[in-house]
């Protein structure tokens, strides 16, 4: 059955929220509401409301960005981002810089590499993780993993929704939250109660959407 989406009644600037709720699987978790962000993707209008967003954050916080790495299918975000920030006012210390885009790049085996070209993007830089949404925090663990190998530092992580406030220590610059959406849960496969009470998986979620069953 086709997934009913709605958005919550609350928005961030220009910045709306559409979700699903269901019994949904990714690959780390179960999770009781698909997030979907594919016209913050997808659209530069959605993209640039995010930006707009997120980079007022960055700048009040005075995040240092060198490269934005984009995960989660956020490269037309992170484009827009990189724009706001360089261009941002006299206060933005970003402002007038070379921001550099890596979008990750997953090996075989499932972790993030990146090639010698891109390298000095990374080291000695500083890193911002843009992700379209943050669940269980794997994903933003194994960016500042591959970011860490290869020299560099990650300054901050932002993304459109996020479950978790902070991975490792650094807090997530997230606009929606579990304050807006307070009855989102994400359990692990094995302890999820959905899957207990025999209620079948609406769809499969990844990066790029969802795949009903």
């Amino acid at each position: 059955m086709e997934p009913k989406f709605f958005n919550i009644p609350v928005c961030v600037g220009d910045v709306t929220l559409r979700v699903a709720r269901g019994h949904f699987a990714t690959r780390h978790s179960h999770t009781n509401y698909f997030i979907d962000v594919t016209h913050q993707q997808s659209c530069l209008q959605g993209a640039e409301a995010v930006a707009q967003q997120l980079g007022q954050r960055l700048e009040a916080n005075n995040t240092m960005v060198d490269t934005i790495l984009c995960m989660d299918g956020t490269r037309v975000i992170g484009t827009c981002l990189a724009r706001r920030l360089t261009q941002g006012g006299y206060l933005s210390v970003n402002a007038g810089k070379e921001i550099y885009l890596l979008r990750e790049n997953v090996s075989s085996n499932g972790r993030l590499i990146f090639r010698d070209n891109a390298r000095p993007m990374l080291k000695g830089k500083n890193i911002l993780l843009l992700l379209a949404s943050v669940t269980t925090g794997t994903t933003v663990e194994k960016g500042i993993r591959c970011v860490e190998y290869y020299g560099g530092n990650v300054s901050g992580i932002a993304s459109i929704y996020s479950h978790v406030k902070e991975v490792r220590g650094i807090p997530v610059m997230s606009l929606f939250n579990t304050d807006d959406l307070p009855d989102y849960a994400s359990y692990a496969p094995q302890d999820c109660p959905l899957c207990r009470k025999g209620v079948e998986v609406d769809a499969v979620v990844d990066n790029f959407g969802y795949s009903k069953l």
